[in-house]
């Protein structure tokens, strides 16, 4: 587990070192933040046997031979079954399909935290959880998320267009990021009920195109069958506790209005995601949805050194330092004895594996 380790040290070391926060985010990335971004394509990329679900995507491959084009892409989601095709034809099989997934869920990932006032706290809160367990977990709904936070940075850029272009990419991959449309609505700063009937209107025609024939799968494999996502509620908690932290300290969070708002709903969401889990007969549905929200946790965590602290001028080490012995802790607790942590050990790197053969 030592790469999981340096993996989280290095952006905790920059976080840590890092003097004071940027007033006006730099959207250029400068060469450490490039190396890092190499650094988390080739370990969610070229990572061997690790992850919760690498046998149901495995399994994918081996039955894509034996479909049509058509049939592969109305069976699956088509972002993702046109890039497993390629990925057969190439020969290299799976080690491809993660490649790409990782290339555009490090640049989603990396762009969100780039216009954060401390990028590298922001990049270690999302470590243990977003990096590791999703991205290097749940391939399809990992790339969905990093398209979808630069659908989130493009509305920080009042760009909805642009928002919608990438939630709609991120529907063709993982169909459950639909759930995202509606929050070009509360973005709006001008003619928000116009804005409010396109978001639906651009959400019912995505449903018919991306969930209306994955319904009655999702139903069965989710709802009817009652399956129980382990950890969940803890998962759900660690949203609810950001979100109940900026609705307390909203006023004190250096943001524009417009943001405050957004993240204001962002936060109620997250709360209501507590509620559902409750009535949901289905916590893993629950639970799944709900990763679309951990962006909310890099926002107010990596904020929390000027929320409590003395002012945004200063360093406020002893705050950013108990925001990454917190992240190192989720780190710890979730390796060491989350269920299926076992499925994730020992990391094992591709071409390692290669030349051991």
């Amino acid at each position: 587990m030592i790469p999981y380790w340096i993996l989280l040290s290095i952006p905790a070391w920059f976080a840590l070192n890092s003097s004071r926060p940027v007033t006006v985010p730099d959207r250029n990335w400068p060469l450490y933040w490039k190396l890092m971004f190499v650094l988390l394509v080739l370990m969610i990329g070229l990572r061997h046997d690790v992850g919760g679900d690498w046998g149901n995507y495995l399994r994918e491959l081996e039955f894509l031979p034996y479909e049509s084009v058509q049939e592969a892409i109305v069976a699956g989601d088509p972002a993702y079954s046109l890039l497993n095709l390629l990925a057969v034809q190439s020969g290299y099989g799976m080690y491809v399909v993660n490649t790409v997934c990782a290339v555009v869920f490090a640049w989603g990932l990396v762009a969100f935290c780039r216009i954060q006032p401390r990028a590298w706290l922001a990049l270690t809160i999302a470590v243990p959880y977003l990096v590791i367990v999703v991205a290097m977990g749940y391939s399809r709904q990992g790339v969905a998320i990093g398209l979808g936070m630069l659908g989130l940075v493009a509305l920080t850029e009042r760009k909805v267009l642009r928002f919608t272009i990438f939630i709609f990419l991120a529907a063709a991959f993982h169909k459950s990021a639909v759930v995202l449309m509606p929050l070009a609505a509360l973005a709006a700063t001008k003619n928000r009920w116009l804005t409010i009937m396109w978001a639906v209107l651009l959400s019912g025609v995505m449903y018919i195109v991306f969930l209306q024939e994955s319904v009655e799968h999702f139903e069965v494999n989710y709802l009817e069958a009652e399956y129980e996502s382990f950890g969940a509620a803890i998962r759900i908690a660690m949203n609810a506790v950001p979100a109940v932290l900026f609705l307390l300290w909203r006023k004190h969070f250096a943001m524009s209005m417009a943001d405050r708002k957004f993240w204001t709903w962002i936060a109620l969401i997250a709360l209501g995601f507590m509620v559902l889990l409750q009535v949901s007969p289905s916590s893993t549905a629950v639970d799944r949805v709900g990763l679309y929200i951990i962006p909310l946790q890099l926002v107010v965590l990596s904020r929390l050194p000027e929320v409590l602290g003395r002012s945004s001028g200063s360093g406020n080490k002893g705050l950013v330092l108990s925001v990454i012995v917190y992240s190192f802790l989720v780190q710890f607790i979730w390796l060491f004895y989350a269920i299926h942590a076992y499925l994730w050990l020992p990391y094992q790197f591709y071409p390692w594996v290669l030349i051991r053969q």
